[in-house]
C-alpha cells in the first residue's frame, strides 16, 4: 500500500493497494508492509534512516540493538510527556522508569503472544500509558510495565527489587495477592462484594489497588476472544467489585468505563439502544459536549472583567456514562426527557495573586454566572449556589442547568458546575471520602481515616521520588526531550559517545556492536558521537511514526462504526 500523507484539518488518510509502504522525509524513510502487526509499537523493526538530507543512498537499522534503542526511545518519551502533564516528573522519577523499560522491553520482545493477539511489550505500555493519564507516580508506572515480564516467569521478584528499587518490587507483589481476589467470595451477592472492597481498602495499598483496576481496565478492553459466558463473568465480577472499587479509591474516570464495558457484554441489546439514544445528541462526527466546551472557554476567555480577576480558567466536560443513563432510565423509571445531566461542563477558576484570593474567586465565580446566563437559556428551578450556602461538609460551587435547544431541536438540558481551584481540591477530598463509603465502607468516619491513609501513602511515595537534578544535567526538567537524552549521557558532557550507546545496548541485551551502526546512520557530522540536536531529530522521527500507528487505530475504529450496519433483528452485521 502506499499512504498519502495530509494536515490534520485535510482529507484523511487514503490508502491504494501496493505491496508495501514507503514514507520518505528529509532526514528519514521508513519502509513497513504489514500495519497490522500483532507487536503495534514495534516500530524499529520496520525504521529506515537516510544518512543526509541530500543522499540517495537509505540505510537500514537492521540490528537489533538499534531497534531496541527505538522502543525504548519511544515508550520513554510517550510515558514521561504524559506524566509531564500535570506534574513536574523529578531524575528519580526518570531513571525508575528508563530502568523499567531497559529490563522490560527485551524480555517482552521474546515473549509468546497473549490469548487476545498483542504482543506482551503492546499490553505492557497499554497499562503504563493509562496508569500515566492516571498521574501515577514512577514506581507504580514502573510496576505496570513489569507486571507483565514477571507473569511470564522471565525474572523474579528479587531481580526486580535489585535492579529497578524496593518500592516498585513491593506494589508488584501487593499487585499480585490482589490478582484472585474475586475467589474469596463464593456467591458474588451485594453483601459478599461490600465486604470484599472493604477487605481491599482496607489491608492492600491503594497504589496497588489503582494498577489492579488498570489491569482490569485492559482485559476489560480485549474480550473479544473469549467466549460468551467467561465474558460474562468477568464482567459480573467488575460491575460487583471492580468498577465500585475504583470509585472508592477516587479513579471516577476508571469505574466508569469499568461500568460501560461491563454492561456492553452482560446486556448487549440494552447497551445498544442507551448507546443509540445517546449518540442521537451528538452533532455530526463531534460530540455535543466538546463543542460547548470550546465555546463556553472562548466565551469565558474574552471576558475582560474575568480575566482580570483570574489568572486561568479551564473548563472539563463529560458525556454521561451508558450504564448510569440506563439506572436513570430503568431503575429511577425516568422518562428519557426527564434526564437532564446527560451533558455536563465544569468550571474551574484560578483567581489572582492578591489580598483576598477567596473574596475574588467568588466574584469571578459569579460573573462567569453571568456570561453562562448570556450564552444559554438557565433553568432557575435547578440552580443550586453552595457558594452562598455551603453544604454541611463545606462543599462550594455553583451549579446551574441550561437549555441548549437550537434552531428548533430540542436538547437535553446541560448541567454547569463553577468554581475555583481551591473549591475543586476541596471538593475531590470531600467526594473521595464519600466514594470509599460507597465503596464499602459503611462508617463516614473510618471512610474518612482510610482517605487520609491513602493521601499519605500518595505524599511518601512522592517525597521518595522526588530530588533535584545534578549540575551535569542541568536542564533534566526544562526540556521533557533532553531527559532521556540526558540519562543515555552518562558522564553528563553533553554528548552520547560511542561507548555510552555500545552500554545501554548490550543493557538492552543486544550486542554492543549494534551501536556502530546507529551511530553512522544518526551522526549526521561524523565526530563519532551524538549531539543533543542529532539524537532530538531522531526523537521526532520516533514520534512521528508513533503518531502514525495511532492514526491508523483511530480510522480503523472509525471506518469499523461506519462500515457496520444493523439487520432488522437488531444484530449487527457487515457488507
Amino acid at each position: 500500500m502506499e499512504l498519502l500523507l495530509s494536515s490534520p484539518s485535510s482529507t484523511p488518510l487514503f490508502f491504494r493497494p501496493r505491496t508495501t509502504m514507503l514514507i520518505k522525509f528529509p532526514f528519514i524513510s521508513i519502509s513497513f508492509g504489514n500495519l497490522h502487526s500483532k507487536s503495534s509499537r514495534s516500530l524499529s523493526r520496520l525504521l529506515k534512516i537516510s544518512s543526509s538530507s541530500s543522499s540517495a543512498e537509505v540505510m537500514t537499522l537492521e540490528q537489533p540493538g538499534g531497534k531496541m534503542v527505538v522502543e525504548l526511545v519511544g515508550a520513554f518519551n510517550e510515558l514521561t510527556g504524559r506524566m509531564s502533564n500535570k506534574t513536574v516528573l523529578s531524575s528519580s522519577s526518570s531513571r525508575l522508569l528508563f530502568k523499567a523499560l531497559k529490563l522490560s522491553i527485551p524480555v517482552l520482545h521474546i515473549l509468546p503472544l497473549l490469548p487476545d493477539g498483542r504482543s506482551p511489550l503492546t499490553k505492557a505500555l497499554s497499562v503504563a500509558v493509562i496508569l500515566a493519564d492516571l498521574q501515577m507516580d514512577a514506581e507504580v508506572i514502573s510496576a505496570g510495565i513489569l507486571r507483565e515480564v514477571i507473569e511470564g516467569g522471565a525474572i523474579s521478584m528479587y531481580e526486580v527489587r535489585d535492579r529497578i528499587g524496593t518500592g516498585t518490587a513491593h506494589l508488584l507483589h501487593e499487585s499480585m495477592r490482589l490478582k484472585n481476589i474475586s475467589s474469596k467470595v463464593e456467591v458474588l451477592d451485594d453483601e459478599s462484594a461490600s465486604a470484599l472492597r472493604k477487605f481491599c481498602l482496607t489491608y492492600y495499598d491503594v497504589r496497588a489497588i489503582i494498577l489492579d483496576l488498570v489491569l482490569k481496565l485492559d482485559m476489560m478492553r480485549h474480550l473479544d476472544h473469549l467466549p460468551r459466558y467467561k465474558q460474562q463473568m468477568i464482567s459480573l465480577e467488575v460491575m460487583k467489585i471492580y468498577a465500585p472499587l475504583a470509585h472508592a479509591v477516587g479513579t471516577n474516570i476508571l469505574s466508569l468505563e469499568l461500568e460501560d464495558l461491563s454492561f456492553q457484554y452482560l446486556f448487549p441489546y440494552s447497551y445498544l439502544f442507551v448507546d443509540t439514544w445517546l449518540r442521537s445528541h451528538e452533532a455530526g462526527s463531534k460530540p455535543l459536549i466538546d463543542i460547548y466546551k470550546e465555546q463556553l472557554l472562548q466565551s469565558l476567555r474574552s471576558d475582560q472583567y474575568l480575566t482580570e480577576m483570574v489568572e486561568n480558567i479551564s473548563v472539563e466536560g463529560r458525556f454521561k456514562s451508558r450504564y448510569s443513563t440506563m439506572k436513570k432510565l430503568l431503575r429511577d423509571g425516568r422518562k428519557p426527557e426527564e434526564v437532564n445531566d446527560i451533558l455536563g461542563l465544569r468550571v474551574i477558576l484560578l483567581p489572582a495573586s492578591g489580598v483576598d484570593t477567596s473574596a475574588i474567586g467568588e466574584k469571578a465565580c459569579y460573573r462567569a454566572r453571568e456570561i453562562i446566563q448570556s450564552l444559554w437559556k438557565e433553568m432557575p428551578n435547578r440552580s443550586k449556589d453552595y457558594i452562598l450556602c455551603p453544604k454541611a461538609n463545606g462543599y462550594k460551587s455553583l451549579h446551574m442547568a441550561v437549555d441548549t435547544s437550537d434552531n428548533g431541536r430540542t436538547r437535553p438540558l446541560m448541567e454547569i458546575q463553577i468554581r475555583t481551584a481551591e473549591m475543586d481540591m476541596l471538593a475531590a477530598g470531600g467526594t473521595a471520602s464519600h466514594a470509599l463509603y460507597k465503596g464499602g465502607l459503611t462508617n463516614p468516619e473510618e471512610a474518612k481515616r482510610l482517605k487520609a491513609i491513602m493521601m499519605a501513602a500518595a505524599e511518601l511515595a512522592a517525597l521518595r521520588l522526588r530530588d533535584f537534578p545534578s549540575s551535569s544535567h542541568k536542564g533534566l526538567e526544562i526540556d521533557p526531550r533532553n531527559r532521556i537524552f540526558r540519562l543515555l549521557d552518562k558522564n553528563g558532557d553533553g554528548k552520547i559517545s560511542i561507548e555510552e550507546l555500545m552500554e545501554v545496548m548490550e543493557e538492552l541485551g543486544a550486542q554492543g556492536e549494534d551501536a556502530r551502526e546507529m551511530m553512522q546512520l544518526l551522526d549526521s557530522n561524523s565526530d563519532g558521537s551524538l549531539s543533543s540536536d542529532e539524537f532530538d531529530l531522531f526523537q521526532k522521527q520516533v514520534e512521528l511514526m508513533r503518531n502514525l500507528e495511532d492514526r491508523d487505530v483511530q480510522y480503523k475504529n472509525l471506518l469499523h462504526e461506519k462500515l457496520q450496519i444493523e439487520d432488522s433483528d437488531g444484530m449487527i452485521q457487515y457488507q
